[in-house]
């Protein structure tokens, strides 16, 4: 029936675009596949990221260590805090004890003071050295007797009436409003310190002292928790004592930041969760401190060091000022002390040659 030659009839070709993902609607299709799942990772980021904060803000310990009262400094620019190394031993064993050769003795005190400041200017961390000759503000001790304002050494305020003392006499002392307290003890910095796979900083020269247990070679190297500790404790065989402790101890705080800081630590999950576990159980800080105020502390104090950084102590008159029934003092020198915190409360840079070069 079909002539010679006659070619059986073909269908349409299918357009490529209809063969190949199914056209129009194919693509349709695999673009929502990918906008959700994209949706559901972002959802699953926010979610962790959100349960992480929860997490890290419900461990975080406070403390009453800040008040209003009549005379408290005025608010001044930029961000004020106060960082307190207590030698408090209440939470260690008898072998941590010895391990860290800290000694058995009770009470508390402050081994380190430093008063950290960040705004438009710095950062700047001024050490108080813990001798400071200063006025004790009138208190209330805890059985409720009342105590007329004196002159002391300064870490007198933390055994006396604990963080708030201490505060208020900071205040009191320099004219500069704390707006943020954080202290931290012997075995926090041992704990955050192994936490972070140790801190990296140099020596210009070796550090070995008995008491603390320090046995360190000079030039640049990875300190341990254990090693960390004693470094920051050691003042009875440095040529300045106390003084040139305070050296060290501004090297330590800013290379933990940095090491705190660093890509394997804040991208990693396996170092990331006991780093914040181990520092969250070991600071204490003021009842109106959250993390976000802490993730933005740790962020300044990383540039200690760098430009724009100062590190030094609070101006000194006299290292070995003799106080009858207080023995040797640090008396402060109060004109440079007085443009010093000036310049921290107008958020200034800090004028050459007013802060202590320690060492």
């Amino acid at each position: 029936m079909y002539g010679r030659g006659s070619k059986t009839a073909k269908p349409p070709r299918q357009p490529r675009s209809e063969r190949v993902g199914g056209g129009a609607g194919g693509r349709r299709r695999w673009l929502r596949i990918t906008l959700i799942s994209l949706l559901a990772l972002v959802v699953l980021f926010v979610a962790a990221f959100a349960g992480t904060w929860l997490w890290a803000s419900s461990k975080i310990t406070k403390v009453a260590a800040l008040s209003d009262y009549s005379g408290r400094p005025a608010q001044g620019a930029g961000t004020n805090w106060l960082v307190v190394g207590s030698d408090s031993r209440s939470n260690m064993t008898a072998a941590q004890k010895d391990q860290y050769h800290t000694g058995s003795d009770q009470g508390q005190r402050t081994d380190t003071i430093l008063l950290l400041h960040y705004g438009a200017s710095g950062p700047d961390l001024i050490s108080i050295p813990r001798d400071s000759y200063v006025t004790i503000p009138a208190y209330t001790d805890s059985s409720g007797k009342s105590h007329s304002a004196s002159k002391n050494k300064i870490n007198a305020a933390y055994d006396l009436g604990g963080a708030p003392l201490l505060t208020k006499t900071v205040e009191m002392a320099t004219g500069v409003r704390v707006d943020h307290y954080m202290e931290i003890g012997f075995l926090g910095v041992v704990n955050v310190v192994d936490s972070v796979g140790g801190v990296h900083l140099c020596l210009d020269t070796p550090v070995r002292d008995s008491h603390s247990g320090a046995n360190l070679s000079a030039g640049c190297q990875t300190l341990d928790g254990q090693q960390s500790l004693a470094l920051i404790r050691t003042r009875y065989s440095l040529a300045n004592s106390d003084i040139s402790r305070m050296a060290n101890q501004q090297k330590f705080v800013s290379a933990l930041a940095k090491a705190a800081l660093r890509p394997g630590v804040e991208y990693n999950p396996f170092t990331l969760y006991p780093f914040l576990s181990a520092t969250l159980n070991s600071i204490a800080v003021d009842n109106g401190t959250g993390l976000s105020d802490l993730v933005g502390m740790s962020s300044h104090a990383r540039g200690i060091t760098g430009n724009g950084g100062t590190t030094g102590t609070v101006p000194i008159a006299n290292e070995g000022y003799q106080v009858s029934g207080i023995g040797s003092a640090v008396l402060w020198d109060s004109a440079k002390a007085s443009r010093l915190f000036d310049a921290v409360n107008q958020d200034k840079a800090i004028p050459s040659g007013l802060l202590n070069t320690i060492g």
